[in-house]
């Protein structure tokens, strides 16, 4: 799998703001992708949302990402500063914080989620294929 990083002129790598672009992936796939990015060096995952139905998670990257992301099986989208305040409340109703900004100050680096997503779906397609 080849990644890239994005490089915005609007902000610097990682740095959250009002306008971070959000990429959507199922619960699972990124519970898994979470933990591989804990386990990753450093600060690398950022805060991340997840629906009070526990199907989707939304992880927060940099403003720009949403225009260059094409990973299967997710969605990137673009909030353009609209209705992601990085506050220790929700950002919106039927939603909570799995890791609030605060314990994840940085946005998650579109090129490592993107690896972190690919190892993850690896794993789970390995773990369904011994049952």
């Amino acid at each position: 799998m080849e990644t890239s990083r994005i490089n915005d002129p609007r902000t610097s790598p990682g740095r959250p703001a009002a306008g971070c672009d959000v990429v959507t992936v199922p619960a699972r796939q990124g519970l898994e992708a979470v933990d591989i990015l804990r386990r990753g060096p450093g600060d690398a995952v950022g805060p991340v949302l997840h629906d009070d139905g526990g199907d989707t998670l939304g992880f927060l990257v940099p403003p720009g990402t949403a225009a260059a992301w094409d990973v299967p099986g997710s969605t990137c989208t673009e909030t353009g500063g609209r209705g992601l305040p990085l506050a220790p409340e929700p950002p919106g109703a039927g939603s909570d914080w799995l890791l609030p900004p605060g314990e994840a100050d940085l946005a998650t680096d579109p090129a490592v989620l993107r690896e972190a997503l690919g190892e993850a779906a690896r794993m789970i397609k390995a773990a369904d294929s011994c049952r």
